[in-house]
């Protein structure tokens, strides 16, 4: 099978530069190399790339191969293998340290860590969210056990370094590849990864260390609480790892919708309907608000979504209090009583007020 152009196994246009050879090439190499990538041709294309990149890494190599291509390269590797692609240990170290390295530690770490956070939803109405309210949950959760502490057994004593991995969680082995010998870490099988054997399990949880229980929450929801706000529950999440602490248990609060309050930030709106004949001689209502029934003057003459604020009936937040905005809403009757009809027949065929639409036509002769 022919060889494929050194730049296109890079991925790279002819006439790159030194920087983005070499940045091309530690991409390829981290995605290709045999103990990351377990494909089965992940071995051959390792080899491609490195083969690629000695030649395009080496200023007169790359000269010959730009003027004469694969043909300028007979013998370059006739001495047989890999020689080049990684200039030294610190190449490896920089392309798989985050790989190996970093997983290497987070596994080796075998001391008290604390376990994940929880999260679950809870909905609860308008009005208990404006005033708060106390809620009672049931949930199921991983507590540490009373009797051991978390270690899982009897007493200290019987608590030793596990003799297998000297404590440390993690076993290692050789990994001898064509390109050299790779060391790997792994959890050790002895003890899980805990560094730690027991010769006498706690007699209450049986050495797990912690005990499963089904237990009974007051939930306390704040006043003035918007939705998608959260409830942090302390030491109710996952139970920890190695006699660890618990993660913390998040509520997320979803508030229902009101038929007829709508709630902006600290304020709260509300639409209110009245009749034509209000807004025009003017009137006096009492309109709702979360705290009751306020009495609000509408002036002779209110125009259709005209609003009005009512001081300090909004929710009252951590520094200040809302108020609440009051939109009317004139609603045009459509069915009339015979009286009501001749009222309006008269009033519409008075000569002595000119009707809205007269104006509007007026302007047009301006």
């Amino acid at each position: 099978m022919a060889k494929r152009d050194y730049y296109e196994v890079l991925g790279l246009q002819k006439g790159a530069t030194d920087a983005e050879i070499k940045k091309a090439y530690r991409q390829m190499a981290k995605k290709y190399h045999p103990d990351v990538n377990k494909a089965a041709d992940a071995e051959e294309k390792f080899k491609e790339i490195n083969e690629a990149y000695e030649v395009l890494s080496d200023p007169q190599k790359k000269a010959n191969y730009d003027q004469f291509g694969h043909a300028g390269m007979d013998g370059a590797f006739g001495q047989g293998g890999f020689t080049g692609g990684f200039s030294d240990f610190g190449d490896i170290n920089d392309i798989f340290g985050s790989f190996f390295g970093g997983a290497s530690q987070r596994r080796s770490s075998n001391g008290p860590r604390k376990g994940n956070d929880r999260f679950m939803q809870m909905r609860i109405g308008f009005m208990e969210a404006i005033f708060g309210k106390t809620e009672e949950i049931t949930i199921e959760v991983d507590e540490q056990c009373s009797e051991c502490l978390g270690s899982g057994a009897r007493s200290k004593s019987d608590i030793q370094s596990c003799s297998r991995c000297n404590g440390t969680g993690q076993v290692q082995s050789q990994n001898r590849t064509p390109f050299g010998v790779f060391m790997s870490s792994s959890v050790c099988p002895e003890c899980n990864g805990s560094g730690k054997k027991i010769l006498h399990k706690c007699p209450k949880c049986h050495g797990r260390g912690y005990e499963h229980k089904r237990v009974k929450l007051e939930i306390k929801i704040p006043a003035g609480i918007q939705s998608g706000q959260q409830i942090r529950v302390s030491g109710k999440g996952e139970r920890g790892i190695n006699g660890g602490p618990n993660g913390d248990l998040y509520i997320e609060i979803l508030v229902n919708r009101h038929p007829n309050f709508v709630r902006d930030g600290n304020d709260i709106r509300i639409s209110i309907p009245i009749s034509a004949v209000d807004a025009t001689l003017g009137c006096k209502v009492d309109v709702p608000t979360v705290y009751g029934d306020v009495e609000l003057t509408i002036p002779a003459g209110t125009q259709h979504g005209t609003q009005f604020r009512l001081r300090g009936k909004g929710v009252k937040g951590p520094r200040a209090q809302g108020d609440q905005y009051v939109e009317v809403r004139i609603e045009i009757p459509t069915k009339l009583s015979r009286e009501e009809h001749k009222l309006y027949e008269k009033l519409r065929d008075s000569k002595e007020r000119e009707s809205a639409f007269d104006k509007f036509k007026k302007s047009f002769n301006i």
